[in-house]
């Protein structure tokens, strides 16, 4: 049975991977990162950024929203596996703990600087239970 240590940490993971699902769903279904000017759609579509005319901004726009996906669905099944099924690696690796700690206090910054309120308050609240995990396993 896991700690409840080892049950913060993976609500924390839990949190991260339904904001990369939710992110991902946003940019490949919902169409939600689409501007509200269908012109601007239209240029970007057919511009290509100064790096290489391979791609357009658009691609590289969904591209980046993938991405970004992808590295918090990482984050989540990574740690919410270490949390539950590894809790001693996880625990007992000041790296791993540490490393966790400094993508959702990097993710936090971001979205304090670049986007709106939503993800705010939930890597808040992911970094909230993450680092009273920490503080559990530490204590007890």
């Amino acid at each position: 049975m896991p700690s409840r240590a080892s049950v913060l940490i993976a609500l924390s993971a839990s949190v991260t991977g339904l904001i990369g699902l939710i992110h991902l769903h946003y940019t490949l279904v919902a169409d939600k990162f689409s501007p509200r000017d269908p012109d601007l759609k239209a240029r970007l579509e057919v511009s290509s950024p100064v790096l290489t005319s391979r791609i357009t901004m658009w691609k590289a726009w969904i591209g980046f929203n993938v991405s970004h996906a992808v590295g918090l669905l990482l984050f989540g099944s990574v740690y919410g596996y270490l949390a539950l099924f590894r809790a001693s690696v996880l625990i007992g690796s000041t790296y791993l703990l540490g490393v966790g700690g400094l993508v959702l206090v990097a993710y936090l910054v971001l979205c304090n600087v670049y986007w709106y309120s939503a993800p705010f308050r939930a890597i808040a609240l992911a970094l909230l239970l993450y680092v009273s995990g920490i503080v559990m396993a530490v204590t007890s």
